[in-house]
């Protein structure tokens, strides 16, 4: 049997956007394959024995060693695979990134490029002047906010950071202060899903989403979000992610591209996505595996 769409997942708290893929999987005509724990062993067994194959994968098994057999099986084969392992460990390189998006006119914060403390351990001095008084030191491939220090002001700071991921580059960045509009600060989480860009206000306090609204876009200058969105999207190659933009004198990307999105929706938890964005990205990810049938 060939599936058009796989979907292997585990963490519990994917499941509603699961049941959201499985809807548009069933406006769209096309058939999907969910691999669980629960039938995961059976499941590889049948894929590798010629039993079951999938035309498309949509992998949500990351950081689970077990369920690597079945990107493989997609890259040996010849499978569409949305968001690619190589595309995706590329573009969540933030040193890398830093340099493709201000190689492309985008708007970072000043930003100070460390090499790895393996690579050299011992850095005699650094000018921080340009940073301010506070700045933000991130490991270059760290994601979900793990290993970032806000509010550091001490070069003192930047070599200890350096020694939590020894093997990875870092980055010491200007902290970044956005403008108020309508009350509410001007930075924002933007998704991104095969074409599409969907803005959202974001909280970075409270990581409390809203949408943008098309009244706000025309009032404050918002479209401008989707056109960065999209041209990230350009660059980074990846199907979908969600990146943060801070609009302070100037539109500021200030966290470059998020693979593995959360995909928590807010009737479920209140930190989480909108349902109808999650359901927008959801449909567009079904769109691939639509034209790949």
């Amino acid at each position: 049997m060939q599936y058009d769409l796989c979907l292997p997942w585990y963490w519990e708290y994917d499941d509603v956007f699961v049941g959201i893929v499985e809807r548009a999987c069933i406006e769209e005509g096309i058939s999907l394959w969910q691999i669980r724990p629960d039938n995961l062993l059976e499941s590889i067994t049948a894929l590798y024995k010629g039993v079951t194959t999938f035309k498309t994968l949509l992998h949500r098994g990351q950081g689970e060693p077990t369920f690597e057999p079945i990107p493989r099986w997609a890259r040996e084969f010849g499978a569409r695979c949305i968001n690619p392992e190589e595309v995706s460990a590329w573009s969540e390189d933030k040193a890398t990134m830093h340099l493709e998006l201000i190689n492309a006119g985008l708007n970072t914060p000043y930003t100070i490029l460390l090499s790895s403390f393996l690579e050299e351990p011992v850095i005699s001095s650094l000018d921080l002047s340009p940073l301010g008084k506070n700045f933000v030191i991130k490991p270059s491939n760290q994601g979900g906010g793990y290993g970032v220090i806000l509010g550091a002001n001490s070069l003192d700071e930047i070599l200890k950071a350096r020694m939590e991921f020894p093997k990875e580059k870092y980055l010491v960045q200007a902290h970044i202060t956005p403008q108020t509009l309508n009350g509410k600060p001007a930075w924002f989480r933007c998704f991104f899903s095969y074409g599409e860009a969907y803005p959202c206000w974001w909280n970075p306090e409270t990581h409390i989403y809203q949408k943008v609204t098309a009244e706000e876009e025309a009032q404050f200058g918002l479209g401008r979000l989707n056109e960065i969105t999209k041209r990230i999207a350009s660059i980074c190659k990846l199907d979908w992610f969600s990146t943060e933009i801070a609009l302070a004198d100037e539109f500021i990307v200030v966290d470059y591209v998020n693979d593995g999105i959360d995909t928590r929706i807010q009737s479920k938890a209140m930190d989480g996505v909108p349902d109808d964005v999650m359901e927008s990205i959801a449909k567009q990810l079904v769109k691939i595996a639509k034209e790949n049938v």
